[in-house]
């Protein structure tokens, strides 16, 4: 009991310490803080959250509250392979910033309080799920950007949420180009194929309700791919949860 009370104590003098080195800032604009937190004031009340009501099956939020559990005309259009897509915010401004930093600013730290409001976004998701299931990284990739931003969110929802998160149940089996700048059909063609469960891994996902972790969801053509390959390697239902949404105007 003693030892653990030290650390502590000492933890809490590195951080100390660490504060007077590196004050506090925002996540988003560098706007120093009073505390270490993920976003100051200004940036929080900024921040667009998608929040009910919405479509149930894209997430997509929507202008007025009609009642009930209703679809989007893009999704009664053209129906998404998995079952359900939750996001904490609009893609803009300062979800932007939260995310760039995240994925290219080496700023790994961020990953826990963006997972931890994850995980708040995907309540729902995460009640009914079995494992959870961050979108891979091409190998080639992974070595020029030293880690993969959806498994260290994904991570972080697992705990969080007390549910395994099993980064090896789908792996990216080709390279492909980059998805910014394309439109819906290039991003459906790019990724044609590219998702796969390794045949060690299905053993571990058969029968399995799975709940598939990204930074931003776009135009939807990640999640349908990596979510079409989990069904096929025996998953019974894929859930998606992201951190921010491209949500189109008007």
């Amino acid at each position: 009991m003693a030892r653990v009370g030290t650390r502590a104590v000492l933890e809490g003098a590195v951080q100390a310490a660490l504060g007077i080195v590196y004050p506090p800032s925002c996540a988003a604009c560098e706007a120093a803080v009073a505390t270490p937190q993920l976003l100051c004031a200004a940036c929080w009340s900024r921040m667009r959250f998608i929040e009910r009501p919405f479509c149930e099956r894209l997430g997509t939020p929507f202008a007025a509250d009609l009642g009930g559990s209703l679809l989007s005309p893009a999704a009664v259009a053209e129906p998404p392979v998995f079952r359900r897509a939750r996001a904490v915010a609009r893609y803009d401004e300062v979800a932007r910033s939260l995310v760039h930093r995240l994925k290219y600013g080496d700023q790994d730290r961020l990953a826990r309080p963006m997972g931890l409001l994850m995980a708040r976004a995907g309540a729902e998701l995460l009640r009914e799920a079995d494992v959870i299931v961050p979108v891979p990284l091409h190998r080639w990739r992974l070595w020029t950007r030293r880690f993969n931003q959806a498994a260290a969110l994904a991570w972080s929802i697992a705990e969080r949420a007390g549910c395994p998160c099993d980064p090896f149940l789908l792996s990216r089996v080709r390279s492909t180009r980059q998805q910014v700048g394309l439109t819906r059909a290039q991003r459906r063609e790019n990724l044609q194929g590219v998702f796969r469960v390794p045949e060690e891994a299905r053993p571990r996902l058969s029968g399995r309700r799975a709940v598939l972790v990204d930074d931003v969801f776009t135009t939807g053509a990640t999640a349908n791919a990596a979510s079409r390959a989990l069904l096929r390697g025996g998953a019974t239902s894929v859930d998606v949860l992201c951190f921010a949404q491209v949500v189109p105007d008007g």
